[in-house]
């Protein structure tokens, strides 16, 4: 159930709404700094949540990292809302403009994803839940942004969020090192990834 200070997320303009038979409705909201900040940065701060850099920062410095990915053309976050809750946080990139470009050779038509999904029990998780989820998504990333393929690079520690992806029907690829990066009000430490890929026509084979 939403706490009384849940944004009314009906109100906001999706760019990308889609319902799915026995699931229910997902929609993909355009990230905003100040309003969601939050809701991001009770995800961010949780201990599973390590690998995605942000453990320790205020609330403040949550919102200002994603106010300043805002006025990116090549980095993008999104809210992903089920059914009226909050249960993903979905980041979008072009990897030509990143630091995994320094580690593999981005294809055009490629397209770098980042997802720290709520914790377990939001939005009444349940087996396939992050599948059908996932699927949605991919549907935006893939179809609505006419992409030919997805780059991952989860931490080569987290073997859940690996191990989710090879089910979703990623294919791995190398291990690689990528290098340091400073932004505002965060240090991006060198870190050892596991590169994984998936194709458009894999992705809806069948």
């Amino acid at each position: 159930m939403s706490d009384r200070h849940t944004p009314p997320y009906a109100d906001r303009a999706p760019v990308h709404e889609q319902y799915l038979e026995g699931f229910g409705t997902v929609r993909v909201l355009a990230l905003d700094a100040a309003t969601d900040a939050a809701v991001i940065h009770r995800w961010v701060s949780e201990e599973r949540a390590a690998f995605w850099g942000m453990n320790g920062l205020t609330r403040d410095q949550v919102a200002g990292i994603y106010a300043h990915m805002d006025t990116l053309d090549t980095h993008h976050a999104f809210l992903v809302v089920k059914d009226g809750e909050p249960v993903a946080l979905l980041q979008t990139y072009d990897p030509g403009a990143d630091r995994v470009s320094e580690c593999y050779d981005v294809e055009p038509g490629d397209i770098g994803v980042h997802l720290l999904l709520a914790p377990a029990g939001t939005g009444g998780a349940r087996p396939g839940w992050t599948a059908a989820l996932a699927a949605a998504l991919m549907a935006y990333v893939l179809l609505g942004l006419d992409r030919t393929r997805i780059v991952v690079d989860p931490d080569v520690d987290n073997e859940k969020a690996i191990a989710r992806f090879l089910k979703q029907g990623f294919t791995a690829g190398p291990a690689v090192v990528l290098p340091e990066v400073d932004l505002p009000d965060v240090h991006l430490p060198e870190k050892k990834a596991q590169l994984a890929f998936l194709r458009r026509e894999v992705a809806f084979a069948g």
